[in-house]
């Protein structure tokens, strides 16, 4: 029984599905502090995102998780569904889709497809990896 609980334990860790309700928690609160665990420490981010914030680059970890803080404090989250389905055995690569709907100070309202793209990437102080986020592209709807 005692192994049965550890395999759940480790295959709950290893499940993207966490990660994915983090995100969206993020998003619908929105607290860019909650997506720093899924930042890649000293990794790069890919981020890719339409008018009203027109930004593209990649940043590190502590320049995402600043410009996320940024567009949490100038547009508000009205909505943020994510089409959750789970990573195949084995991936080390997961994508996920979300529709996030937002507004600015002046109540514009704007919708995007965002797309992420999340890793299994190993910080070398851990037995096993994290998923993190690795890539953040938008379309607009």
């Amino acid at each position: 029984m005692g192994n049965a609980l550890i395999l759940l334990l480790l295959l709950a860790t290893l499940s993207p599905s966490s990660t994915t309700r983090s995100i969206e928690r993020a998003f619908l609160q929105n607290n860019a502090r909650i997506l720093l665990e899924f930042l890649p420490a000293g990794g790069r981010i890919n981020l890719s995102l339409p008018e009203p914030i027109s930004f593209s680059d990649q940043l590190s970890d502590q320049q995402t998780y600043l410009l996320l803080k940024k567009i949490f404090t100038t547009f508000t989250t009205q909505e943020f569904f994510s089409e959750l389905r789970e990573a195949p055995q084995g991936e080390k690569r997961y994508f996920f889709k979300a529709r996030w709907s937002f507004q600015d100070k002046n109540k514009n309202l704007y919708a995007l497809d965002v797309f992420f793209q999340l890793g299994l990437i190993s910080d070398g102080s851990e037995a096993s990896p994290d998923w993190k986020i690795t890539d953040i592209r938008a379309e607009k709807i």
